[in-house]
């Protein structure tokens, strides 16, 4: 059977503040060395999939620049599969910006099915996990299914946040309901769909011709599917998975990867995940620093008295005589100058932390909205406190500072950002 994954890499992500003021959220990057969707990707090539289509909107620049012609992960073939891809275009027709994710894959399919696929698997950019997507594929042959969605079980506290999928004892879906405010069960839609192609084809042009519909899979295509009785089947999955669109979850998944058993080996040779990753020197660490359950990538400059605890450093990340960073996600290229502090914070690129500044806390009293964020190219001057939960855009310079205290509510921007909003 010939499968094409179709990866759906075009939402802002816009609960991520400013991590995707610059780029779209399947290009954030993730574990120091790699982007979130290098775990999708990845997990289509270990799959042995490398027919693979990228539907991208937001700000996709970073997205194309980092996957390239797809080289990292073998997809750089000319004629026999590849990856390509594709964003919204204007025509004489109905494309348009995509509307919903049924939306960006209907005005895709005639590129979709050009190579006559017989499944369509379709996925989601912005989910850290692996999965082998090749016995997803056995399974829905041998149940005969028509659409096969992977699904999982997650806490029943959290089960509002998600799709919820009541299935019988032979894996049939019988129900299906998005984000209920009371769920019926906690078995969760993971946001994995393997269609035959003509049950895709014809889903897709009723939701398109549907005038109430979002044009989504999760609120429109699967509910309809599975009144018109069509063989809708709940593969199940058990290992690790999470949708990183909040900040929260963003900082917890990483935290997940401190563990002495952490939530995925990122040393497994039997399942590599694959990176577009540029040389660097090996780390250096002086005389007298201290990393403790961290992780620290190549090019990275840890000083003498500096203490790293329970982080993660993107490449190149320098850290001055006597900082300290604990339980904080700091990426490439940022500076932590001497005697500062960084705790559960979000440290976006090539960002200047200065002389003795505070930024966030572990202490938060049990408030939410704790995780402090500094986005890309900004300085925090010297001798300034962030409070945790503070929020600084993107390209902020130390003449938008109007005290040397940011409150935990506060949100810092330059002065075009603040007139454009």
């Amino acid at each position: 059977m010939k499968t094409r994954a179709v990866i759906l890499a075009g939402g802002e992500g816009s609960r991520l503040g400013v991590l995707t003021a610059k780029r779209t959220k399947p290009a954030v990057p993730f574990a120091g060395k790699y982007r979130i969707i290098d775990f999708t990707l990845s997990n289509c090539v270990n799959s042995d999939i490398f027919d693979v289509m990228i539907l991208a909107q937001y700000r996709p620049h970073s997205l194309i620049e980092h996957i390239g012609s797809g080289g990292p992960w073998d997809l750089n073939r000319e004629f026999t599969g590849g990856l390509r891809i594709y964003s919204p275009y204007k025509a004489r027709g109905a494309s348009d910006w995509y509307l919903g994710t049924a939306d960006a894959v209907q005005q895709n399919f005639r590129f979709i099915k050009n190579t006559s696929p017989d499944l369509v698997l379709i996925l989601s950019g912005d989910h850290i996990y692996e999965m082998n997507y090749d016995a997803m594929v056995a399974f829905h042959m041998d149940h005969d299914a028509a659409l096969t969605m992977a699904t999982i079980r997650v806490p029943m506290d959290e089960a509002s946040r998600f799709g919820v999928v009541g299935v019988q004892d032979d894996y049939t879906v019988r129900s299906f309901v998005e984000k209920p405010a009371e769920p019926p069960s906690n078995l969760a839609n993971m946001g994995v769909y393997l269609f035959n192609t003509k049950v895709l084809n014809r889903a897709l042009w009723e939701d398109h011709l549907s005038h109430d519909s979002s044009h989504d899979f999760g609120k429109d295509i699967l509910p309809r599917l599975i009144r018109q009785g069509e063989r809708v089947l709940a593969y199940p999955y058990s290992g690790y998975w999470v949708d990183v669109g909040t900040i929260d979850s963003y900082w917890q998944a990483h935290m997940d990867l401190l563990h002495d058993k952490p939530s995925i080996n990122l040393n497994d040779r039997s399942w590599i995940i694959h990176t577009r990753t540029e040389e660097r020197p090996p780390v250096r660490i002086s005389r007298d620093a201290v990393v403790a359950d961290s992780m620290i990538s190549d090019g990275c400059v840890i000083s003498a008295g500096a203490r790293i605890e329970r982080s993660v450093l993107s490449p190149g990340v320098v850290v001055h005589p006597g900082a300290i960073v604990r339980e904080s996600i700091v990426l490439t290229d940022a500076t932590i100058q001497s005697g500062a502090v960084i705790e559960r914070s979000i440290i976006d690129k090539i960002v200047q932390i200065g002389e003795n500044s505070r930024v966030g806390s572990i202490e938060t009293s049990g408030r939410l909205n704790t995780i402090t964020m500094i986005g890309k190219k900004s300085i925090v001057p010297q001798n300034v406190v962030i409070e945790a939960g503070a929020m600084i855009g993107t390209d902020v310079a130390e003449s938008d500072y109007a005290s040397d205290l940011v409150r935990g509510d506060d949100y810092i921007q330059t002065m075009r950002q603040a007139y454009e909003v």
